[in-house]
């Protein structure tokens, strides 16, 4: 099983958000996004939570996320 790393903090900066603006916008709850974010690499997530916070970040989930470990 890989290990990923999602991009949220980099891709809310471009927008000039922090990412208690990700959690807001997206309605999913602060710890999570800031978990997310501040992992090194996850090998479980929430796709549901994932999904909103791609939406709300106006990319799709690949650019969302990188593979750090296969």
């Amino acid at each position: 099983m890989g290990l990923v790393r999602f991009g949220i903090r980099e891709l809310a900066d471009e927008k000039g958000w922090t990412l208690k603006d990700v959690a807001e916008r997206s309605e999913v709850p602060y710890s999570t996004v800031r978990h997310y974010a501040r992992s090194e690499g996850l090998a479980t997530v929430d796709i549901t939570s994932i999904q909103k916070i791609a939406r709300t970040l106006d990319v799709l989930i690949e650019e969302l996320m990188d593979v750090v470990q296969e």
